[in-house]
């Protein structure tokens, strides 16, 4: 009896799936924070996985960080970054503050002004923890650094950030 399946290769596709569902709503959430336009955040997260599909490896299946590293190339080669969403903004001051925004508080506007005296560095590294949610660690090995320099960078822009914002006594618990 010849069983024949529809299916090449089963074992790739079964990891591309555990893959695809592990990660695709970091990968989405990761471009939301730049694209603000819901049909080109669409396009991008297709064109990520499509990429990743193409270079699947079932022993060594992509993980977060490989493929957020493949989403900043997709937005880098498109080079129509829109301006932060909101919802960025608000997660920046959400963990900066220690407290979900609140009426007559620090607004987006003065979040804005204080991430413009970041280096693009410390800017990226803040957006990288606060909107993303990723770990020192998960930061070093995307941005290719030490966890020491990302750790650092990390202290030196949140409190500039909190300086520039007025919080400076505030201690969120970061470390």
């Amino acid at each position: 009896m010849n069983v024949r399946s529809d299916d090449p290769n089963p074992l790739r596709n079964e990891v591309f799936t555990r893959v695809f569902d592990a990660h695709w709503a970091a990968v989405r959430h990761h471009i939301e924070g730049v694209v603000g336009d819901e049909d080109e955040v669409t396009e991008i997260v297709s064109e990520v996985f499509l990429h990743a599909w193409s270079r699947l490896r079932p022993a060594r299946p992509p993980g977060r960080v490989w493929l957020l590293r493949a989403a900043d190339r997709r937005l880098r080669a498109r080079s129509r970054r829109s301006s932060t969403p909101h919802c960025a903004l608000d997660a920046v001051h959400s963990g900066l503050s220690g407290a979900d925004p609140q009426p007559g508080s620090i607004g987006r506007a003065e979040v804005v002004r204080a991430l413009g005296v970041l280096t693009p560095v410390q800017r990226r590294i803040i957006m990288l923890t606060y909107w993303d949610g990723l770990a020192v660690g998960e930061i070093a090995e995307l941005l290719r650094a030490s966890e020491f320099r990302v750790r650092k960078t990390l202290g030196v822009a949140q409190n500039r950030l909190r300086d520039e914002l007025g919080l400076e006594g505030l201690i969120t618990g970061d470390d």
